[in-house]
């Protein structure tokens, strides 16, 4: 094994080296909350090709035993960069390790293979990118990961052009008796992996999935196109995403963007994301079983753009762990179908508390601008009908959270609360403006919400 150039190594420094100044985003920190800025991981100055382990970047070439014989050497000693040039590197599913940092130059494109055999682990999907329990992990550059996401999404007729209903078709697959959905399933060139495509549909993941895991940080690429959802970080600790695009169509189903499961000490910061469904979403798992886990934490997210989302920043549908310490502020959503969105249902629901929402820029939000459900039900693609929940426990406490300085112009409804005060309450929206073109307020109690120098502007 050899060391890469000297010039590559002072690159890769310069790229980890920019983001560890991050300090004046925690000046001035509102509530009194004291957050730290995440530590960065530790990657030596090792560094390793793709090529060098036999990868070839020609969009054919299958690279899996290229990634894990890199992955592998490098663990050997201790750590270092893997670094993918330039090129269409068709891979299976990648596991990192320790002190690991996977690295994408300019035009490197990391195509996770169609070959939907090749991302099965004991009958199971596995995601594209993961590290599992795991310290000090990392993924940078300027490159692209791409999740082959048609290959495995349905898709509703009605959210489809003709245009494109014709080009999911030619792909082979499988439409629905009534004609009201298409799934990969009997597809051409490539094998099933379940009997049926409702089975099929289940088996769908994520793209990106670190868990358990310390000191992360994904910096720069541009991620696209997943089974599911893009970026998920669940039960980790010091988690940095900076300056990453994540993008779908805006009628892929579960393409959720950047979501957050339960983590604590995260910072989210200068991010783009337009996508299907959820934009930059808080999770913090559903019932008994979320409490072991505990809470997201220690949350900043700021100076990020959301475009096409269901919602630009969302907590739920499940948070029972709870939704503790998080500062949201500087943040543009343009296009989102909801501006701030809360979302939960008993069973799934926990208390939030120290919420700080501010300087939030919107425009045509095609709902509301503002809203806070309790009555949320999955809806999973093939499915009108919703199960309701079968008890009241785990009801949702959306509670100490201040929104201020909220700036929007073009939405339906400008603030929306369904639910009762035992759900919502002690929330505060002050100094905020809503152009609406439908309606200003849509608000189940007078008491859930305390709006002070709150505007509702229309048409005249």
């Amino acid at each position: 094994m050899k060391r890469i150039a000297l010039t590559v190594l002072l690159a890769l420094g310069t790229v980890t080296g920019m983001a560890g100044d991050y300090q004046s985003y925690y000046r001035d920190l509102p509530g009194g909350i004291a957050m730290q800025e995440p530590a960065l991981p530790s990657i030596p100055d090792l560094a390793v090709g793709l090529t060098e382990f036999g990868g070839v970047g020609d969009g054919l070439t299958d690279n899996t035993a290229a990634f894990e014989k890199a992955v592998a050497a490098l663990t050997k000693q201790g750590g270092g960069h893997l670094v993918v040039p330039a090129g269409i590197w068709l891979t299976g599913p990648i596991v990192l390790k320790d002190h690991i940092d996977l690295h994408l130059e300019k035009n490197a494109m990391i195509l996770l293979t169609p070959e939907r055999s090749a991302h099965l682990k004991n009958g199971k999907a596995v995601p594209g990118i993961t590290a599992s329990k795991r310290t000090d992990v990392s993924i940078t550059g300027e490159g692209v990961i791409d999740g082959n996401g048609e290959w495995w999404r349905g898709v509703k007729r009605s959210k489809v052009s003709d245009t494109e209903w014709n080009a999911f078709k030619r792909m082979g697959g499988t439409v629905t008796p009534k004609g009201d959905l298409w799934y990969p399933f009997n597809i051409n060139h490539f094998d099933n992996i379940a009997d049926s495509y409702e089975a099929q549909e289940k088996m769908r993941t994520h793209l990106i999935r670190f868990t358990d895991c310390e000191r992360v940080l994904v910096q720069g690429v541009t991620i696209q196109n997943s089974p599911k959802f893009h970026l998920v970080p669940q039960r980790c600790k010091e988690v940095t995403i900076d300056g990453v695009t994540v993008r779908c169509p805006w009628n892929a189903q579960n393409g959720d963007g950047i979501d957050l499961m339960q983590c604590r000490n995260v910072l989210i910061v200068d991010n783009t994301v337009d996508v299907g469904d959820d934009g930059i979403c808080m999770k913090g798992g559903a019932g008994a079983e979320a409490l072991k886990y505990g809470p997201c934490e220690n949350i900043l997210i700021v100076d990020n753009t959301v475009f096409h989302a269901h919602g630009g920043f969302v907590i739920g549908s499940e948070f029972s762990g709870g939704m503790y310490n998080i500062v949201v502020r500087n943040n543009t959503f343009s296009g989102t179908d909801t501006g701030l969105r809360f979302k939960s249902a008993p069973e799934r629901g926990g208390k939030t508390g120290n919420l700080w929402i501010s300087n939030i820029y919107m425009s045509d939000i095609q709902g509301e601008a503002v809203v806070f459900e309790t009555t949320y039900a999955d809806r999973p693609v093939g499915h009108d009908d919703a199960v309701a929940p079968e008890s009241e426990a785990f009801l949702p406490d959306f509670r100490d959270i201040h929104i201020s300085r909220v700036t929007c112009r073009d939405c339906r409804v400008g603030v929306k609360a369904s639910g009762t005060l035992q759900m919502i309450h002690d929330i505060v929206l002050e100094d905020c403006l809503f152009f609406y073109t439908e309606e200003a307020s849509r608000i189940d109690d007078p008491g859930m919400l305390q709006l002070r120098n709150v505007r509702f502007e229309t048409y005249r």
